[in-house]
Order: structure tokens, then sequence, then C-alpha cells
């Protein structure tokens, strides 16, 4: 399977020049090649090339290999919105949303995301040194840091393109590796249900919750915090804004994977399989009181059941998704069902047996029932496949501007 490695570099000063002059450049060039494209309606790789590889190579100073991947990223960009459309995600035809993505060609950030081959990057991971190409020459003896896992994960599976990306001032490589996945349990014992919630993020059939609380909290804070940064609108409070931005989804991302981990090491060490509900379009079937509205849409459960996914995948724990209907209201003993049964937003007391336990580990119960169910009954594990290679990554990942979900995951 493809996983992501991300290990940030530690560039001199004039080595961050170099490179940011170059991601600039690739970025200019890939805009000015998205615009031939739009006009032209030409969003092929090779057709693309015949219109715009002498003239990126000429004007922009690109090498041979740079000024490929700069056409390649720029229709892979196109290829991303044609899926997007095609699926849904930016709305019915005609929308605004629609319109404002198909009416102009696709931007490019000028720092976006620049990918890299192994005739323009090389790396010495024993001594944490790479060697890049840029506009200005060749730049050896680039420093990185990285974790031991993520070294030994570098040198034993590393495949394919990387790219480099700037990120707050900081810089990054994400690197391709292809790690081998473990064999699928193809014939579990039983299954560890999770129910994923708000108040408590995820609780197990095992009875094990892992409360939300802190998580809460911390969003609610920075919700004030911004609001009141926003509010008073002077420099100070400006350059307050631009650091603390993306602090409450790094934390968020880190107790996804942490769960994540945990439930998949378990599911392993147990010899069962892991049973999910299917939350998809939750966010737009689900009407909300204002106040409870900011809280509910920062609720990340694609995200962590994206990390169970490939966890599982790498492990050879069998996923399987179960309809959530109801789920909150059955009760896990004698299966009655009853919108009565769910007294408050922690405890379930059926009104039929007098059964009495925690609502969500209740739940998580009639999740782990239902996905033994579709398993007897021949039900394939729903495992996502892990993030695509860099190669084919998104739009937002190449540094576009047009919608879609970025692609790369730490290597954890």
């Amino acid at each position: 399977m493809k996983l992501v490695v991300q290990v940030r570099l530690l560039p001199m000063q004039e080595q961050a020049v170099a490179l940011e002059a170059t991601l600039r450049a690739c970025n200019e060039a890939a805009g000015w090649a998205s615009k031939i494209a739009f006009e032209k309606d030409v969003k092929r790789n090779f057709a693309l090339r015949e219109h715009t590889y002498c003239e990126i190579k000429a004007r922009w100073g690109l090498g041979a290999q740079a000024a490929q991947h700069v056409v390649k990223k720029t229709c892979d960009a196109y290829a991303t919105l044609k899926g997007n459309l095609k699926a849904g995600n930016l709305g019915p035809r005609g929308s605004k949303r629609y319109r404002r993505a198909t009416e102009k060609p696709i931007a490019f950030r000028p720092e976006g995301a620049q990918p890299y081959d192994d005739r323009m990057l090389s790396w010495q991971i024993p001594e944490r040194r790479i060697s890049i190409w840029t506009t200005a020459g060749r730049i050896k003896d680039v420093a990185f840091t990285a974790s031991p896992e993520q070294l030994a994960t570098l040198d034993l599976y590393r495949k394919g393109e990387s790219d480099l990306l700037n990120r707050d001032g900081m810089w990054f490589l994400n690197a391709t590796c292809e790690v081998p996945e473990a064999p699928p349990n193809t014939d579990p014992h039983d299954f560890l249900g999770i129910d994923l919630g708000i108040a408590n993020i995820a609780t197990t059939s095992d009875g094990e919750i892992m409360a939300g609380r802190e998580l809460n909290r911390m969003r609610a804070r920075e919700r004030t915090l911004r609001g009141k940064l926003q509010k008073k609108n002077t420099s100070s409070a400006k350059r307050r804004l631009k650091k603390r931005r993306r602090k409450e989804a790094r934390r968020a991302k880190d107790i996804n994977h942490k769960i994540a981990k945990h439930v998949v090491a378990e599911a392993e060490r147990t010899g069962r399989g892991i049973a999910l509900e299917n939350l998809t379009g939750i966010h737009e079937r689900v009407r909300l009181r204002k106040p409870q509205r900011a809280t509910h849409s920062s609720w990340a459960f694609a995200q962590l059941g994206s990390y169970i996914g490939y966890k599982a995948r790498k492990a050879g724990v069998p996923v399987v998704h179960v309809d959530p209907a109801y789920t909150s209201r059955t009760c896990a003993e004698c299966g009655h069902v009853d919108k009565a049964n769910r007294v408050s937003q922690a405890w379930f007391v059926c009104r039929s047996c007098g059964f009495v336990d925690h609502a969500d580990r209740n739940a998580s119960r009639n999740i782990r029932a239902r996905a033994w169910e579709l398993w007897r009954r021949g039900a394939q594990s729903t495992a996502p496949v892990p993030p695509p290679n860099p190669r084919r990554g998104t739009a937002r990942k190449r540094g576009a501007t047009a919608s879609g979900a970025r692609c790369a995951s730490p290597g954890r």
C-alpha cells in the first residue's frame, strides 16, 4: 500500500531563498499552463505539453523534468476538478459553487506543492541530507529531520515521487512509500464496534470510552479567541490569528491518529474486525440549532474513519461499515427500539427489559452486532484504499485553489 511520509527540511537561508524562487516559478508556469488548458480545452498531459512545454522552459528557466511535472500537475488539477464535479462535491450543475469552479481557469498558489522525481531529488537518509534541483542549480546538503520510524520507512520503502511544499514558513517533503500490507484476516471471530460521537469521540463495544471533553474545550476556547481577535482587527491581532491558525486542526489530527492506532492495535491483538457507522452525508442530513452548528461542523468523524481504515488495511484487519439508523435507540440486549430508551445524552434505559447502560456503549454493541451479521452474510471488508500516490494527488495538494481534499498524511 502507498503511504506518504512527511519530513521537515532545515535549509540554510540561501537554500531557502532558492527553494522559494523555484516554487514560485513552477506555480507561475502552472498558472499559465492552466489558462492555456482552459482556453484551448486541452487538459490531457501529452496534448497540453505540445502547447506549453517549450514556452515553460524558455520563460521560467525550468529544466526538462520540472517543465514536464508542471504540465502534469496542471492536468492532475483538472482531472481532480472533473472528478469532484462528477461526484457532486461542488453542488448541482448551475449552482453558484459549481459555476465558480468551472467558469475560470484553476489558479495555483505561489508556494503550492511541486512534485520531484529521483532525477531532481536524491536522498542521503543515514546523513539526513538531500540534494535537490532548483532554478538556481542543484543544491546539496540540505538537512532534514524525521523520527526514527520515518527514517526506517524511507530507507526501506521509499518509491516514486516526493512533493516539496512550504507551509507557514516551514519546508516539508512528502515522500511516497510502498509499504507492504499484512495478510488480511478473512476469518475474524468477532467485531469491535466503534460508536463515533462529539461528547465522546469514540466508544468501543468493549466499554472503552475516548472522551472528547478536552478537544471540545480547546475548540470552544479557540473559537472565542478567534472572535475577539477578529473583532479587534489590529496588526498584532492579525499576527496572532496567523500564528494560531491550524492549531486546532493539528490537535484534532493528532488525537484522531492516536485513537485510530489504539483501536486497530486492539482489534489486531484480539483477532477481530472493526465495525464503524456509515456516516456519509450526515452534515447535510442533520438540522441543528445555531449554538450547536459550529460544534457539529468541526466534528472530524470522516478523518478518524479514514485513519482507522488505512491503519486497518496496513494491519490486515477487516473493516465493515453499517447502517447507523436507530443504533442509539435500540436495546443491545433485547432489541427493543424506542426513542424514549435514550433518557439522556449519557444513559440508555430500555423501556421493555429494563437494561441500563452507557448510551454510547449500547450503540457500539449494536454496531458490532450489525457488522457481524453482515459479515456472516458474505459482506467484504470496506477498509478504504489508502491516500493515492502524490503523482496523482489532488488539486489542492498541488497548490491549486480548486476544491479537493488533501490526500497527504504524515507517516504514522
